[in-house]
């Protein structure tokens, strides 16, 4: 009975202890997650009158411009989002691998690869439906240069979903969304589905080095991004038409037919090298949350274990879908 009552609260310590791990990791990282943004978005940015050379020149100009603490602009947005991400993960992600991926890693590798592409894919782009706002808002504060409240569009994330909900209604908020969903299935297939597979077949025997599993969750993370970045870059590009009294795209498919002629296919990869450099904070978190996993979920049931199997399976699942707070990275 007295175990009974500790597991659900060692399941809400864990959730927590989720949300803070995944609170200091994003903030840690938030100088260059708001470069990249800037450089992705910067020449479907109005308000930026001299366009950023690059990464240097990027973190240079912005303390100067508009102090230290913008290099946190809309950082709050990106926490905020990981709760009901995390939230959705729990509930569909298990789910999605029952029905994805029942095969065996060893005997069905291959029908175990594609089972986790796909259930990895169907959990990012469940969550996505609705922390969507939170990412637009977290883009558009990265992307609003100035340093005065005079000088920029919004003043804060309630500032900023309220005028564009105002002038743009529930579109506004999602703007973007449909290229959004194929870039976090795809991120979010190549991440999960690459990193499960691979430490299943690479870590099986449970002797693999911390730092080992860190490089393979770190090429992970850095071969998603790629594959998926020119994704995310027409989606930031269409969010920032969002309460814009004239529009540069007209849909999708023109923003990457305009990308494409007027900038050349480089464009489509502005911030990505900033994006490989903070998916090491995210490579971390993935590496800590397995540690985490192998702490906390028990190995080998026993007769008092087994009467409570649901609660461990609960526990194990919980600490397995904390990794899904990335990136959405994706939206990431």
């Amino acid at each position: 009975v007295k175990d009974q009552k500790l597991k659900p609260v060692t399941l809400c310590s864990i959730f927590a202890l989720g949300g803070v791990s995944a609170a200091v990791s994003k903030t840690a990282v938030a100088p260059i997650e708001r470069v990249k943004l800037l450089l992705q978005t910067q020449d479907a940015n109005a308000k930026l009158t001299k366009k950023y050379t690059g990464i240097v020149d990027c973190l240079t100009r912005v303390p100067k411009e508009e102090g230290i603490s913008a290099f946190w602009r809309g950082n709050l947005a990106n926490v905020i989002r990981y709760f009901p991400t995390q939230a959705l993960n729990f509930a569909f992600k298990d789910t999605y691998k029952k029905i994805f991926c029942p095969y065996n890693p060893k005997t069905e590798f291959w029908k175990f690869f594609f089972g986790n592409l796909a259930s990895g894919g169907a959990a990012g782009a469940t969550s996505l439906m609705v922390v969507y706002p939170l990412d637009f808002a977290r883009t558009r504060l990265a992307a609003d240069v100035g340093k005065t409240g005079a000088e920029r569009q919004f003043t804060g994330l309630v500032d900023c979903l309220t005028k564009v909900y105002k002038s743009d209604g529930y579109k506004g908020l999602y703007q973007g969304f449909g290229v959004s969903v194929l870039g976090i299935i795809a991120y979010r297939a190549c991440y999960f589905g690459g990193y499960d597979t691979l430490k299943r077949v690479l870590f099986s025997d449970g002797k693999t080095s911390i730092l080992f599993k860190f490089l393979v969750a770190q090429v992970v993370t850095a071969a998603s991004g790629l594959i998926s970045y020119p994704l995310d870059t027409v989606r930031r590009r269409l969010m920032m038409q969002s309460g814009a009294k004239t529009v540069m795209y007209n849909g999708t498919l023109d923003c990457f037919a305009k990308i494409a002629k007027n900038e050349g296919s480089k464009a489509f990869f502005k911030g990505a090298l900033s994006n490989i450099f903070r998916g090491m904070g995210a490579s971390l978190v993935l590496v800590m949350y397995d540690e985490m996993q192998a702490y906390f979920a028990p190995r080998r049931p026993t007769k008092d274990h087994l009467v409570n199997s649901h609660h461990n399976d609960d526990r194990k699942h919980l600490v397995s879908c904390s990794r899904l707070n990335k990136q959405l990275c994706f939206l990431r």
